[in-house]
């Protein structure tokens, strides 16, 4: 529900920063382990977030409330939006893709689902960047080819995936291509799964309903 994007922002953006720090402190993996009885503390060594440049792309509701949820972490945040400009302010600087692909060390989706942004990321689109990042969406699934996702995860291109979204997300109607890549998803360590939940909190159902008993008002009135 794009158009009511304003009441969910903060529920998206708090479980991006949540599903970030889990891909950089391995806190699934790690949570795995000890439910199986296996003390890994040393392979589960970190990378902390402190100093890396985090691209974004959208900078809209959700987008911007990312970069006030990141503000206190000490990060980079470059965000770039093709109808929008004039954001630039202490904690985002305004940027440009040829910018993101070189110098984010993360990159998180907050964009829409159109015809211009379908399959938006592909191999070709990760291969542009100059060193391996990790990446993160809670957008839509179809702005993201899963099958180049997992490629790019298997050469190193991306360091880790944070997936919300997914291309089909009704696994009764999965096909056989959709389960290859979902079980190749889900057999990697350095992937973190949600179903859609980013959106959804308990405040953020208050929120929808709230803003959307007003434009029924206003469009009444």
């Amino acid at each position: 529900m794009p158009q009511f994007a304003e009441g969910n922002c903060d529920s998206v953006a708090e479980q991006a920063v949540g599903m970030m720090l889990g891909l950089f402190h391995h806190i699934i993996k790690s949570d795995r382990e000890l439910r199986q009885h296996f003390w890994k503390r040393l392979d589960n060594t970190g990378t902390e977030i402190l100093g890396k440049t985090v691209g974004i792309i959208g900078y809209g509701n959700t987008g911007s409330a990312f970069v006030r949820r990141l503000a206190g972490f000490g990060v980079r945040c470059l965000a770039y939006d093709k109808y929008k400009t004039g954001f630039s302010n202490a904690t985002v600087i305004e940027s440009d893709m040829t910018t993101i692909f070189a110098e984010s060390d993360v990159l998180s989706l907050h964009i829409p689902f159109t015809s211009e942004t379908k399959h938006l990321v592909d191999k070709q689109f990760i291969a542009r960047f100059a060193k391996p990042i990790f990446f993160v969406n809670t957008s839509r699934g179809e702005v993201v080819k899963t099958v180049d996702v997992l490629e790019s995860l298997e050469n190193g291109k991306l360091r880790g995936a944070a997936l919300d979204v997914f291309e089909n997300e009704d696994l009764g109607a999965f096909s056989e291509a959709d389960w290859q890549w979902y079980e190749a998803l889900i057999r990697r360590n350095n992937v973190v799964l949600t179903p859609h939940t980013a959106g959804v909190s308990h405040e953020s159902a208050y929120k929808i309903a709230a803003i959307l008993a007003k434009k029924i008002i206003a469009a009444m009135e």
